[in-house]
């Protein structure tokens, strides 16, 4: 088979990520990087010197022996730089939010089935083993038929990610129902097995809003500033307009309905969902490294489930699923494998969101998703193959 080579706009930082691709003993090679960071450019290339290295995306694209490139970098870049690099022809790992609006979104989605070039969505969550298992528990039907999901998102670090730089601003992020929360809007659909048809919102910037700012013209350093207790935390950005709570509750098209609520000043940090059916519920008691999922399918104390599956941590970032979703996309680019997550998923994940902080920011009115074209939909069902 073809060697596969491979290109990085967004070398360091998350697209370390990126790197796990590098197997030249199996036929893919990383061969170029682009980064706006110079030293960490020389990181990179550090760490592949046989690599070219690039500070224009623009160039790097030029080269045609590259097949691949993963696109890792802020959030209000991916339009544009997904869609230039499928129109290059070349296959897209694109980080998630797949971009922080609905058009943005259906812009790529256009542009990938027009020029054939394929397009995977960096949607990790779908790889953690306690997201696999809990999906295997639903629909093994253990506990019957799905009517509600909740998940509660505790973001102890939510102040240094995501309030001291570019991510507290809505004209660079919207607001954090995408970057932080597509991750769960995503994993409700899939392990529901449905799509949210309409969507209310509420939320608000409670804290940070109070806290100490940094200076316009001093550099960004997640590092400084302190970490708790909230109030007494400082340097955080100049500009915050985003909220630092949101809560969001969603209609599925198959009539179940959840909420998602998510909260950047908690002391500790856990994704806690719960499914309830029928005959039964399920809920995670930690979201990766040694967790357990409960299962209770008769009544009795919610400290006595029925059944615990004790799960053993997994090597790699984000629980062990990097590597796996990784690899599913050098799969899917070179054997055309079926692939865990969805460009189609991945829209309407940031639909919501888009459209959750639409309706907290106007007076919490329902909004309804838009839906996708017919041929867009068939052509990303049939695997993207025309």
């Amino acid at each position: 088979m073809e060697e596969l080579r491979i290109g990085l706009i967004g070398a360091v930082r998350r697209g370390v990520h990126a790197w796990q691709a590098h197997k030249p003993e199996d036929g893919v090679r990383i061969v170029a990087g682009t980064d706006t960071n110079p030293a960490g450019l020389a990181e990179f290339q550090e760490k592949f010197p046989e690599t070219e290295v690039f500070s224009d995306y623009h160039e790097m694209l030029k080269r045609k022996d590259i097949g691949a490139v993963f696109i890792s970098t802020p959030d209000f870049l991916h339009e544009e730089m997904a869609i230039d690099t499928l129109k290059a022809g070349k296959a897209v790992y694109l980080e998630k939010p797949m971009a922080i609006s609905i058009e943005g979104c259906d812009r790529i989605l256009r542009t990938a089935m027009d020029t054939g070039s394929k397009l995977f969505i960096g949607h990790n969550m779908r790889h953690y083993p306690s997201i696999l298992k809990m999906k295997e528990i639903l629909d093994s039907g253990i506990i019957g038929e799905i009517q509600a999901a909740w998940c509660r998102h505790f973001v102890a670090y939510g102040g240094e990610a995501y309030f001291r730089d570019w991510h507290s601003e809505r004209r660079f992020a919207n607001g954090l129902l995408l970057q932080k929360g597509s991750h769960d809007i995503d994993v409700i659909h899939w392990l529901l097995g449905s799509y949210t048809k309409k969507v209310v919102g509420m939320g608000m910037l409670s804290v940070f809003n109070r806290c100490k700012r940094r200076l316009p013209d001093e550099p960004v350093d997640r590092k400084k500033g302190g970490y708790w207790p909230s109030l007494e935390r400082e340097y955080f950005s100049p500009i915050i307009d985003v909220e630092d709570h949101n809560m969001i509750l969603m209609q599925m098209e198959n009539g179940a309905q959840a909420a998602y609520l998510q909260c950047h000043y908690t002391p500790d940090a856990e994704r806690n969902y719960t499914f309830i059916g029928t005959s039964g519920r399920i809920e995670n008691i930690g979201d990766a490294g040694s967790c357990q999922i409960h299962v209770w399918t008769s009544r009795g104390r919610r400290s006595e489930p029925d059944i615990v599956y004790h799960l053993k941590p997994v090597e790699g970032n984000h629980g062990g699923a990097d590597g796996p979703a990784v690899q599913n996309f050098i799969d899917f680019v070179r054997l055309g494998a079926k692939t865990n997550t969805s460009p189609i998923a991945a829209r309407n994940a940031v639909a919501v969101g888009v459209l959750g902080h639409e309706s907290m920011r106007n007076g919490c009115i329902p909004k309804d998703i838009p839906p996708l074209p017919n041929d867009i939909l068939e052509y990303f069902e049939n695997n993207q193959v025309k």
